[in-house]
């Protein structure tokens, strides 16, 4: 669980997957900015083992942040100092959504993809579209999900599912250096949990088969048991935890 060069091998491979808009570099953190969208995007996450922080720096980030109209957020994964949570705790950054990274081994048999999901190696807008309004909410910006996915340099994958013609669940791979990341896994609202989101994944996974991955890669909140049990199912487990650490907002609740 506290493994240094896992934890940031995975971060790397995470970072090219899902790119942001500005990357900034500061004495072992990297700041990442894509104008709101996604915390993961939009957060500054320790790179270097043992890295800490000081008031100063603390300051100068969270400046960085309010200049970009984003909501400073300390992604923290593990292999920052120790006393860094609790410095970002003193200085009232709260902590909110606890995200597992899990991993899974991919079997030189699992390479069959389900002829029912189509796989693209190019995002279209209609992929996105689709995607972005299942999510709903905060991730309904299609705009700027397009933006992200279109920057990525790694192979991938855009998969849909569709029952009847009617295309009903989505969602990228990313693969890297024998890891296939597993991102945007979404179902039409109305068809959610009969096994539907499982199917894309097996497929990703048989794709980054196919690509030479011998692991797949995902993050689901701690929260969302449901995922998490399905997840577990399909043989994945925790390799890593991380949690944020964001500036209040007005309201009272965070």
């Amino acid at each position: 669980m506290n493994d240094h060069s896992l934890i940031i091998g995975l971060e790397s491979r995470l970072l090219n997957a899902w790119p942001s808009f500005d990357y900034q570099t500061y004495d072992g953190w990297i700041l990442r900015l894509a104008n709101g969208y996604s915390k993961r995007a939009n957060s500054v996450t320790p790179f270097l083992p043992g890295v800490s922080l000081d008031d100063e720096l603390i300051d100068y980030m969270t400046a960085r942040f309010v200049e970009a109209n984003v909501r400073p957020t300390f992604r923290l994964n593990g292999v920052e100092a120790q006393d860094v949570d609790e410095r970002l705790k003193l200085r009232g950054f709260k902590e909110i959504e606890p995200t597992h990274v899990l991993t899974a081994s991919i079997l030189q048999g699992d390479c069959e993809l389900d002829p029912e999901v189509n796989l693209e190696p190019q995002v279209s807008k209609r992929w996105v579209r689709a995607a972005a309004e299942s999510y709903g909410g905060d991730k309904a910006d299609d705009d700027t999900l397009m933006k992200i996915v279109s920057r990525i340099r790694q192979k991938t994958a855009f998969a849909t599912l569709s029952l009847d013609d009617r295309p009903v669940a989505w969602g990228l791979g990313v693969v890297e250096r024998g890891y296939v990341g597993l991102y945007d896994i979404v179902v039409a609202p109305d068809l959610r949990g009969i096994g539907l989101g499982r199917r894309v994944v097996a497929s990703l996974m048989a794709w980054g088969c196919g690509q030479g991955a011998h692991t797949a890669y995902l993050q689901v909140r701690e929260e969302n048991e449901i995922a998490r049990s399905l997840y577990g199912a399909l043989g994945f487990q925790t390799a890593y935890r991380y949690t944020h650490r964001v500036m209040p907002g007005r309201s009272s609740s965070v």
